[in-house]
């Protein structure tokens, strides 16, 4: 029986790059060790992390108008590392709230720097919504703007770039980068957690303006500062060595496979697929309008919600697992990432129908 892991991250990763991994663990480059067991400044690592930075750039088309860094802390981190590489005293940084992780920057950087949050929420009764971006009431007159383009809890997605005139626009792609093309240009600093589409948790990428890289910000931590990573190539400290090179197999994955407009067709089919057979369903309900449904994240409801629990059970069962929605919205959740592939969204639709036609 085939399984499909749904988790919200950390997410399932490609299977080809896992046996990769698996074969190559204790015998990395016929070196006789493993790749976590060589010098992070060593010529063999150092190779490792130029072919990697250049694959990123290949797949988002990144100019060198920015510099590419491979952090410590995950999204959490960059939370705090935001505001202190990018507050200036006089301007004060806006954090655009479209759901929890979007909430989760604004309480961080609120810590270190004054920061004032807008909702860009836009729900009703019965539906879930983000406003339009040229309707989110920007002020003239910011330090920076942030956002978060996908909210894997309630999946919500926006699909639309803000822009402001003078703000730099910050954006945490932590669980839609790499799954659809962007113009980088239109960001300034992107940040991205490993766990969804780029690694495993330990890292995270930072895509950021050499313009910002002048801002003196807020004394931090020396792994937290943009300009002095940049400048000792991410490696100011021993950096998540196995993390970094799972990334580098799974950016090679990407190319091999398309690159990200390959992964944005598949994505749309497999989100396609689930949000229809939902829509045409009387057991089944998602509750987010259809301009701003995540090709992530798919949230869903059973209509009779004392099945939830044996839904997950049967689930589980069926080689379909962590479907079990975020506590804070309840239902189910089935997050299907670049490594997911269209099969298992259609294990998932077939189990879903077969479990609605017998406990209708």
């Amino acid at each position: 029986m085939s399984k499909y892991n749904f988790c919200a991250g950390p997410a399932m990763l490609p299977p080809a790059v896992m046996k990769k991994a698996q074969q190559e663990f204790l015998d990395w480059q016929d070196l006789g060790v493993s790749v976590m067991e060589i010098s992070h400044r060593s010529s063999d690592f150092l190779a490792l992390t130029e072919k990697c930075e250049a694959s990123l750039r290949r797949l988002m088309n990144i100019s060198d108008e920015f510099e590419v860094l491979f952090m410590h802390g995950g999204g959490r981190g960059q939370f705090a590392a935001v505001p202190l590489n990018l507050h200036l005293d006089n301007k004060t940084a806006v954090y655009c709230e479209n759901g929890v992780w979007s909430k989760s920057a604004t309480t961080e950087a609120q810590k270190f720097t004054d920061a004032t949050s807008i909702n860009v929420r836009n729900d009703s009764e019965d539906e879930f919504s983000i406003a339009p971006v040229n309707e989110w009431k920007l002020p003239k007159d910011a330090s920076y703007i942030h956002y978060c383009p996908n909210e894997t809890v309630d999946g919500l997605e926006i699909f639309d770039v803000p822009s402001h005139p003078t703000a730099p626009i910050v954006a945490d792609m932590s669980s839609t980068i790499l799954s659809r093309e962007i113009d980088v240009n239109k960001f300034d600093l992107i940040y991205a957690g490993a766990q969804k589409n780029i690694g495993p948790s330990g890292i995270s990428i930072v895509i950021v303006r050499k313009t910002l890289l002048s801002r003196t910000g807020l004394p931090k931590p020396g792994i937290f500062d943009y300009a002095l990573e940049a400048k000792q190539g991410s490696m100011f400290n021993t950096p998540p060595t196995f993390a970094w090179y799972l990334a580098a197999e799974v950016f090679d994955w990407l190319e091999k496979s398309g690159g990200v407009g390959a992964m944005q067709a598949q994505n749309i089919a497999k989100a396609n697929l689930l949000y229809d057979f939902i829509d045409e369903s009387d057991f089944y309900s998602n509750k987010v309008a259809k301009h701003c449904r995540s090709r992530m994240n798919v949230p869903f409801w059973l209509n009779d919600e004392s099945l939830n629990a044996l839904f997950v059970e049967q689930s589980k069962d069926a080689g379909l697992l962590a479907l079990e929605g975020h506590r804070i919205v309840g239902g189910m959740r089935a997050s299907i990432y670049n490594a997911m592939p269209i099969e298992g969204v259609q294990a998932l639709v077939d189990f879903m129908a077969k479990f609605a036609q017998e406990n209708s």
